[in-house]
């Protein structure tokens, strides 16, 4: 198979992947200023059993790691993520559906939070799962972005690995 027979995903074009971006880091941000105006600071809102709306702020990266770092490091760390990124989808096979689509939900993610950073001093935080007797970290969609977004990557190079084996 020649780079001619690999038929382009919607992620690999510069316009789309750049119209998705635009409207997740816009749908963060629509969350995130409902939940400052409308759900009050660290009172749970229960949603459903094991589901609430938490609102807390996030001062460091994913579970509150680096929070006694300068704002601005992780500013300049989170840019430098979204600069890595952005050259790993420019490198990545135009045909790597599941690849370019984690980079597209990663760099969404990562620019939702950095905006926080800019608007808020820190990234706002809303979604708690729970048990009677455990919780998980509180995140966000922009959180939820990364992660997926990290998943995807991985099942693309797993799938990939597979196909270059058989």
């Amino acid at each position: 198979m020649t780079v001619a027979d690999l038929k382009p995903t919607l992620f690999s074009r510069p316009a789309p992947i750049f119209a998705f971006i635009i409207l997740a880091v816009l749908a963060d941000q629509i969350i995130k200023i409902a939940v400052e105006a409308y759900l009050p600071l660290q009172q749970a809102v229960h949603v459903i059993p094991h589901l609430a709306l938490y609102r807390t702020y996030n001062l460091g990266v994913a579970f509150s790691m680096l929070d006694h770092l300068d704002g601005w490091f992780i500013v300049t760390m989170r840019l430098g993520i979204v600069a890595f990124v952005i050259w790993l989808w420019r490198r990545t096979p135009s045909d790597r559906f599941f690849a370019h689509t984690g980079f597209a939900l990663i760099i969404a993610g990562a620019i939702g939070n950095i905006m926080d950073r800019f608007i808020y001093g820190h990234v706002v935080d809303y979604i708690l799962f729970y048990t009677e007797t455990w919780s998980f970290a509180v995140f966000n969609l922009a959180d939820s972005f990364i992660t997926v977004g990290a998943g995807c990557v991985i099942l693309d190079e797993l799938l990939h690995s597979r196909k270059k084996a058989n």
